[in-house]
């Protein structure tokens, strides 16, 4: 592989030469506005790379102090010159594409008047580019951001390589064998330190499992059962995280998987942090770790560490009751109190025998909510926040999340079409 990206190296230089240089002759390369990934603007199927250069203006007064350079986002790998230094580089591929791009500038390459900043980007799959916000674009003198330039606009470029004409990358053992081979993250990461002292453990689910739910009914516990088994120090307390709302390919997949999580609370000694609230339903890694760090960690203080006061969880489903045309939804975890935050409660459903899920209105009555709608007049079932996208906003008054949840147990029902010709 390190030979591979050499050859690549030596390659983009043969076709785009000295394009790092302040004075190289850039006047016959395209354009292209940025920030923006390259696919949006003509090259569909485009991995390889490419050169983007910009000339700017710099103010005399910043001549002889350090600036900071921001690009934004880069998809994946760069390395980014002004006036033909090196400034800075990402040069692994691990989530490069996630990475916004701050490098200091040292004065010492600083002039006034004209400067050139040169970025070569390298992309192996996916999308490719410079392609954070239009704000994400600015180079100032470090220390003051309201001084800055905008460098969002048009960038001269070159395309130097199209992997579609070079050697193919290597496949190395690391990919033929991965984390996802049959005892691999066992071994590799558990193993070592078993039976070392433990306290107790936290998971943060990933989502491969996502479109195997009912799997997951047993493969979750069973995993539990087995470090206990395997560390023998008990059963140690083990806290997880439910999955955030995202914008999966398949209906319904996300609850599913949550509604598992759910049931794994029935193992002794267990506890899950909520994040409906917290996810980015277009970003399957969402940032706001903060947050799922502190849900956990209530769970930790409230049943480990003496904090017996404190609410630990958010409302979690208990049981049904039918009251003529209404349906009242009993929780655990309701601490202060049930509220609906930001307005009237919303992701509520309901159905009658024929298994037809209508949106519902919902209200809170003390500890219970309240489930109707004037489409069904003999209820039977109600679901909440049950969808892959779905950001509900019924908590308890401690700031905690109730859990996604269903009161049925039917398998591949949808909501109830508005328009009864095409229903009929």
């Amino acid at each position: 592989m390190s030979k591979w990206s050499k050859n690549l190296d030596q390659a983009a230089s043969k076709v785009s030469k000295g394009a790092h240089r302040k004075d190289v002759d850039d006047s016959a390369w395209s354009v292209m506005k940025l920030p923006t990934l390259w696919e949006a603007v003509g090259h569909s199927d485009l991995d390889g790379v490419v050169w983007f250069r910009k000339e700017i203006d710099i103010p005399a007064d910043w001549q002889g102090k350090d600036l900071m350079l921001e690009l934004g986002p880069i998809d994946d790998l760069d390395t980014t010159y002004v006036n033909g230094t090196k400034i800075g580089e990402v040069s692994t591929y691990y989530y490069a594409y996630l990475k916004p791009r701050s490098y200091t500038v040292p004065a010492d390459v600083v002039t006034a008047g004209a400067n050139t900043i040169a970025i070569k980007v390298t992309d192996n799959t996916g999308g490719g580019g410079i392609y954070g916000k239009p704000e994400q674009l600015k180079i100032y003198p470090v220390g003051h951001t309201g001084e800055s330039l905008s460098l969002a606009g048009d960038w001269k470029y070159q395309v130097a390589v199209d992997l579609k004409e070079f050697t193919p990358m290597p496949v190395s053992q690391a990919v033929v064998i991965n984390q996802n081979s049959p005892t691999m993250l066992y071994n590799a990461m558990l193993a070592p330190v078993i039976p070392y002292g433990i306290k107790g453990a936290i998971w943060y689910q990933g989502e491969s499992n996502t479109e195997r739910a009912q799997q997951y009914q047993q493969l979750f516990p069973a995993l539990i059962a087995n470090w206990r088994t395997d560390w023998g120090q008990g059963d140690f307390p083990f806290y997880f995280t439910q999955i955030a709302p995202f914008e999966y390919d398949i209906e319904d997949i996300c609850p599913e998987l949550q509604e598992a999580q759910l049931m794994t609370l029935s193992v002794k000694n267990t506890g899950m942090a909520v994040t409906t609230d917290i996810g980015n339903i277009k970003d399957i890694h969402p940032r706001n770790k903060q947050m799922v760090g502190r849900r956990l960690a209530r769970w930790a203080l409230a049943k480990d560490y003496g904090q017996h006061d404190l609410v630990y969880s958010g409302p979690l489903y208990r049981s049904m009751q039918k009251e003529e045309a209404k349906i009242r939804i009993e929780f655990d975890h309701t601490g202060s109190g049930l509220m609906a935050l930001g307005g009237d409660l919303k992701h509520f459903t309901i159905a009658g025998a024929d298994k037809k899920f209508v949106e519902a209105k919902a209200e809170i009555d003390n500890n219970t909510v309240l489930v109707y709608s004037e489409q069904v007049t003999e209820p039977v079932a109600v679901r909440y926040a049950w969808s892959n996208t779905a950001v509900g906003n019924l908590y308890n008054f401690d700031g905690l999340p109730a859990s996604p949840f269903r009161t049925d147990d039917w398998d591949g029902v949808t909501l109830k079409d508005s328009d009864p010709q095409e229903e009929k």
